[in-house]
């Protein structure tokens, strides 16, 4: 390689790498002030998009998942997950916040935008729901053929306005809640999905895994 032509790739290097720096930043919200453990508002940081909450807003305990969609793992946790937020949905506060691993689940972003977009058309846990019980479904699809299966789901799930829905998918606001998740998540910080706290205390996942010794934990949450 000649000087010159080193010159030139070390200028391009630096160019890509900045960009990079420029775009890692953009995504980074700050949130050393907020109190992960609460419900969030709606508020600038996460597009004004609230946190999504099951159950009693003011429940005795609280339950916490950091969740991807794409995941597994969470796809295991959901069922039970499912029915036990059910059962005691009088007494606990349920939220789920988007912590897409995409090095290893590409269409994980996707997924959580999809069930945000929804979300604001009032069918947020509906399409939740629908994303994990058809995962094994979408998981896999390309890009160009993911945005059909999410519309479909949609449909299905009452969302009226089909191209609000493809618009808000792809708004600042959807990207806007994402990242503000995230970055909660890393406060933890969250290091595998799902993560899921109960009164600020994770869940190991031979407990969230079983749902009796998980019904045992919030039973035992309850009496404290």
């Amino acid at each position: 390689m000649s000087k010159k032509t080193w010159i030139i790739f070390v200028a391009i290097t630096v160019v890509v790498l900045g960009g990079l720096v420029l775009l890692s930043r953009k995504n980074q919200v700050n949130v050393s002030n907020v109190d992960q453990t609460k419900i969030q508002v709606a508020n600038a940081d996460n597009g004004n998009i609230a946190d999504h909450v099951f159950g009693n807003t003011s429940g005795k305990i609280t339950l916490i998942e950091y969740g991807d969609f794409q995941c597994p793992a969470c796809g295991q946790a959901y069922p039970i997950l499912k029915d036990l937020t059910e059962q005691y949905k009088d007494k606990l506060t349920f939220i789920f916040r988007n912590n897409p691993l995409t090095t290893i689940h590409p269409n994980a972003r996707a997924g959580a935008a999809a069930a945000e977009a929804a979300g604001l058309q009032g069918k947020y846990w509906e399409m939740h729901d629908a994303l994990y019980v058809n995962q094994d479904a979408w998981s896999s699809l390309s890009t160009e053929k993911r945005g059909s299966a999410y519309e479909a789901y949609a449909k299905a799930v009452g969302v009226a306005k089909a191209d609000q829905f493809k618009s808000d998918m792809d708004s600042k606001n959807v990207d806007s809640k994402i990242n503000f998740d995230l970055a909660l998540g890393k406060k933890i910080p969250v290091q595998g999905t799902p993560t899921i706290l109960l009164n600020g205390k994770q869940i190991e996942s031979d407990v969230w895994s079983d749902k009796a010794k998980f019904k045992a934990q919030i039973d035992e949450a309850l009496k404290s």
